[in-house]
């Protein structure tokens, strides 16, 4: 095995220099296969690199949108291109069921003790959770002029829920992991009401929301999986470790999935736009992570517990956007911005995480527990 990663880095390397070879000699076919083939073998070579490691699933998503962009037939046909409208939203709800479950079986009800160890720090990582993104995506949205649709989507990105993704970006920054982990189970919870919410009250002009709708799926896509895991975590009792290895993994290759669907259906959009959505994604991350940080150091927040809510509230929930943006039938324009935003969040939290580990802050309160079982989660999905 060492040996084939090691293979697929030259291999990777041997990609790029093909692209530059192709695209001299005007070589169209060429240049779209070594552009598909570059992320795929870098992502697999990255294993034999410690300091690299953590990106090879956001190299997986890159490769997904590569792909999509390149040849974007086959991955229509993914999407369900041929099927009536009801089998196609079915086939999105069942993707997305996998990957909360995939979630939850991460999760455990000892997730929500920092809501009472910690009740100040939560109420106001939660507060600007649900206030600062989805307010910052309007902003973008508007200012940038983009398409309604496309315009909704950003607000939907900003209006979701974190992911585990932030548990374990904050894992890897030693931020304060025990209000990570309750913040983002609080979060799940609160999210089939404050993301309609925030649909009706921002986006509702830009595209038709039904609130009662909204969260009606949000509970069904979110709320049902992740009770389940739940559930299953605790009948489980060491039993199906196989299974349990393999769900995170059939979590990310669910937003894997989602990504180069909705790359494919909205690729004539991204030809024409696709600069500014990842400027806009950019920006949104950016100073979500600011605002997230400042606004719980002016509340009187250690340093520890900042940093965490900085990450909760720049890192959203990717798959539960995509997920309703496929319900919704819009994943050609709805679906663009969480498309985009979801690999640049992990390329920006990875970064962030690595530079906050190297200069640390003063330390919190950890519940021990918590860190033992978020060292598990390292590598799950966001």
């Amino acid at each position: 095995m060492a040996l084939v990663c090691r293979a697929c880095l030259y291999l990777s390397g041997a990609s790029v220099l093909c692209l530059v070879g192709f695209w001299i000699g005007g070589r169209l076919a060429g240049c779209r296969a070594a552009a598909v083939a570059c992320p795929v073998f870098l992502a697999i070579g990255l294993t034999r690199v410690p300091s690299l490691r953590g990106y090879r699933y956001t190299v997986c998503i890159i490769a997904a949108v590569v792909a999509a962009m390149v040849y974007p037939q086959p991955f229509r046909v993914l999407g369900g291109a041929g099927l009536s409208q009801e089998d196609r939203k079915l086939l999105i709800l069942v993707v997305i069921q996998v990957v909360m479950f995939g979630m939850g079986t991460q999760m455990s009800p000892r997730d929500f003790l920092g809501v009472v160890k910690m009740p100040n720090a939560v109420i106001i990582g939660i507060a600007c959770q649900f206030t600062i993104m989805p307010l910052v995506g309007l902003t973008l949205a508007r200012t940038f002029g983009f398409p309604p649709e496309i315009g909704a989507g950003i607000i939907l990105i900003g209006s979701c829920s974190s992911g585990l993704a932030s548990n374990v970006m904050t894992y890897l920054a030693g931020a304060n992991l025990a209000l990570s982990v309750s913040l983002t189970a609080l979060a799940q919870l609160l999210a089939p009401v404050m993301t309609p919410l925030w649909m009706k009250l921002l986006a509702s002009e830009m595209v038709e929301v039904r609130f009662l709708g909204m969260m009606k799926e949000i509970a069904l896509m979110v709320l049902l999986p992740i009770m389940a895991a739940l559930i299953y975590n605790w009948i489980r009792r060491d039993r199906l470790k196989r299974l349990h290895r393999l769900m995170p993994l059939l979590s990310m290759a669910g937003i894997i999935y989602f990504t180069a669907i909705t790359t494919a259906a909205g690729r004539e959009d991204l030809l024409k736009i696709g600069v500014l959505l990842f400027l806009a994604a950019l920006l949104h991350n950016t100073v979500g992570y600011l605002l997230g940080y400042w606004a719980a150091r002016l509340s009187g927040l250690d340093q520890e517990s900042c940093r965490t809510i900085a990450i909760e509230v720049g890192l959203q929930n990717g798959g539960m956007a995509s997920g309703l943006a496929g319900r919704m039938d819009k994943l050609a324009t709805v679906g663009l911005a969480p498309a985009i935003f979801s690999p640049w969040m992990n390329v920006s939290g990875s970064v962030l995480a690595n530079y906050w580990r190297k200069h640390k802050a003063e330390p919190a309160t950890v519940d021990v527990d918590v860190e033992n079982t978020l060292v598990s989660k390292e590598g799950s999905i966001a």
